[in-house]
């Protein structure tokens, strides 16, 4: 396969199947060329607002490099391919926000696969730092979904 010629327009079809479906990885495999495109998931940090009133620190802490969402301690990934709803139904609130403390066994998020609603339930109690998910969208096993602190 050293000599096989790169098939640039597979992969760019490739590349835009990943953004128009959201996933962060697609493979093709045709029996004699096999493609893996992938791109990395975006980080998302969440912060709280200071109080009305307050006084802002004297000094920021020193900036940390962000830390992949796959790799981090809190994360709650997906326990399967399917699409991700932040609600029980549309127009209902969204089960959590970031900053909220949930408990053990708490439902996050539900995930849709083969016409069932799945839910996805806190696997420790603590702090939604992050939602790295937004609502509607498909999202694979083992996609980091959110970061429980």
């Amino acid at each position: 396969m050293a000599n096989t010629p790169i098939d640039s327009e597979a992969i760019r079809t490739l590349a835009d199947l990943l953004v128009e479906t959201g996933l962060t990885e697609i493979e093709f495999d045709n029996g004699s060329l096999r493609l893996r495109v992938a791109k990395s998931a975006p980080v998302v940090q969440a912060y709280a607002a200071a109080p009305a009133g307050a006084a802002a620190p004297a000094a920021q802490p020193a900036a940390q490099a962000p830390v992949d969402p796959y790799d981090h301690p809190g994360a709650v990934k997906a326990p399967m391919v399917g699409v991700v709803y932040h609600a029980s139904e549309p127009g209902a609130p969204p089960f959590i926000q970031v900053g909220d403390h949930v408990s053990e066994g708490q439902t996050l998020i539900l995930i849709e696969a083969m016409k069932t609603f799945n839910p996805v339930r806190a696997p420790r109690s603590g702090t939604v730092t992050s939602i790295l998910v937004d609502d509607a969208t498909p999202v694979e096993f083992g996609e980091p979904l959110v970061i429980i602190e």
